[in-house]
């Protein structure tokens, strides 16, 4: 029996992803700790790990963002390591340093790495001198609008003003005439501030109906740094994306191979270590890529390459944060057969609006070359504080037809009642020809989908729309006759040893 790389890791993380790293903890003999907040007391990951402690309040800048407060538990629970999953902390260089200090691994990359591509223009200025494609735009910040306008016509409309600090679809405007110009200007700095307190903005050409495609790289304190192909990303909704894939059913082999050299370039002018995406803007109509951003931590949609590969990311960066390199070369590395992922979220499917509240019946489906990462459960109240994904859906196929299929047929069997969900839109999209032929590109629900009021929903007469509300109208209907119950304390009956403090 292989050696457990660390005795116990802290999971500074909630949901789904913290259950997915319990369970690669289970499978390498390593105790887990699980970390909640007031509303996540009766979230399944709290139930699935060795131990949990309690952080704080609800607001996550009162329980997972205050890094303060893990550290503490961490050495309460005395750990050796800790893995921040994706989001809250996970790209917190101050959190890495906090746990250095302490004597706590960070099960991720290195600080500088962070602190290297946390910036978008200073990433941006290491890409270019790494010999990575960039799109043309703005030096650096842009301090006014009448510098914002000189540049907008030197590059020509429509440009895009960029949050330098900005992510998850925050300080970002496309600006397609110079009537426009000055509102987005304002509007970018402000959100910036508010959001990221960094009011740094920059200017880059707008790629008119890009796609979005992003490199999964690897690194280990060794020096070597792989690439684990593509993943699109092209089904977005407000800049977040709801759907991905692999291999991107509009990437060749040559341009696969370009992709992938570019982000190992990237990955390697930085020395970086861990799990790390490069995302890519992909000109459809010219097959040029250019470089977007890095994130420095796991993706959400992992899955699907893990699937492709076969090689598990989460173990993976267990056995490199612990100084071992990489299990595999670049040689070794094959992309074999086809993966979707599609990610459920407690959210109205017509106007994307989240849609918390208590979960009265809920069966995931089940089957051949399927995998659901979830936290779901009947009687789980989805808190209004988080990120609405509940679960994600990721099937296999030997063709990409196959594995549409397969999806199609596992959210048939989805059932998930008591909150709405974007179940039905995800059928929609499934059956549309866009994506069925591959050609859709991060435009492709703003062309297709018009988002809604309830109160002038009434009058759409696009059958898409009905399709959808009719489902969710049923499943809301039909939830008032399923009886309430509690998983969580089904939990507690099995006389499996739980720690739960607070």
């Amino acid at each position: 029996m292989i050696t457990a790389p660390f005795k116990k890791i802290l999971i500074a993380n909630r949901g789904e992803i913290a259950i997915r790293i319990t369970r690669a903890c289970r499978e390498l003999g390593i105790q887990s700790v699980a970390v909640f907040s007031d509303a996540d007391r009766e979230s399944l990951h709290v139930f699935l790990a060795d131990e949990a402690y309690h952080i704080g309040p609800s607001p996550s800048k009162e329980s997972y963002l205050n890094y303060k407060k893990i550290i503490e538990v961490a050495l309460k629970a005395g750990v050796d390591a800790i893995h921040p999953g994706y989001g809250f902390l996970s790209e917190n260089s101050l959190f890495v340093h906090a746990c250095e200090k302490n004597g706590i691994t960070f099960i991720g990359p290195t600080p500088k790495n962070m602190e290297q591509m946390g910036d978008k223009l200073s990433a941006k200025d290491l890409m270019k001198k790494a010999n990575v494609p960039t799109v043309p735009g703005s030096d650096g910040d842009v301090t006014s609008v009448e510098d914002a306008r000189a540049i907008a016509k030197k590059i020509g409309y429509p440009i895009i003003i960029k949050a330098s600090a900005g992510g998850g679809g925050k300080g970002m405007r496309i600006v397609r005439v110079d009537e426009e110009l000055e509102s987005a200007f304002r509007a970018c700095r402000s959100e910036g501030q508010n959001y990221f307190a960094n009011s740094t903005v920059y200017i880059e050409k707008f790629i008119n109906d890009p796609k979005h495609i992003e490199i999964q790289v690897f690194g280990d304190t060794h020096g070597n740094v792989v690439h684990l192909f593509e993943r699109e990303c092209s089904v977005q909704r407000r800049h977040q994306k709801i759907i991905e894939e692999s291999p991107s059913p509009s990437v060749t082999p040559e341009i696969r191979k370009k992709l992938g050299d570019a982000a190992v370039r990237a990955a390697k002018s930085i020395n970086y270590v861990g799990a790390g995406t490069i995302e890519f803007i992909f000109d459809n109509q010219t097959k040029e890529f250019y470089f977007m951003e890095m994130n420095t931590r796991l993706q959400v949609e992992h899955p699907v390459t893990e699937l492709v590969t076969g090689i598990d990311l989460v173990k993976e960066q267990i056995w490199v944060a612990k100084g071992l390199p990489l299990s595999f070369t670049q040689e070794e590395l094959t992309q074999n057969g086809h993966a979707i992922e599609v990610r459920i979220c407690a959210e109205d499917p017509v106007t994307y609006k989240p849609h918390p509240g208590k979960i009265r019946a809920c069966r995931h489906p089940q089957g051949p070359f399927l995998r659901v990462d979830s936290y779901a459960y009947p009687g789980y109240e989805v808190p209004i504080y988080y990120d609405p994904m509940v679960a994600k859906v990721i099937t296999y196929g030997e063709s990409r037809e196959e594995a549409i299929d397969r999806m199609s047929r596992a959210l048939s069997e989805f059932i998930l009642t008591g909150i709405k969900s974007n179940i039905s839109l995800h059928k929609t999209i499934l059956n549309h020809p866009k994506f069925l032929d591959g050609s859709y590109t991060t435009q492709f629900i703003e062309k297709n989908f018009e988002v809604l009021e309830p109160e002038i929903f009434k009058t759409v007469e696009d059958p898409v729309f009905l399709i959808a509300a009719a489902i969710t109208a049923y499943q809301d209907r039909k939830s008032k006759d399923v009886r309430r119950y509690s998983v969580a304390s089904n939990w507690r009956r099995t006389g499996r040893k739980l720690q739960l403090r607070t």
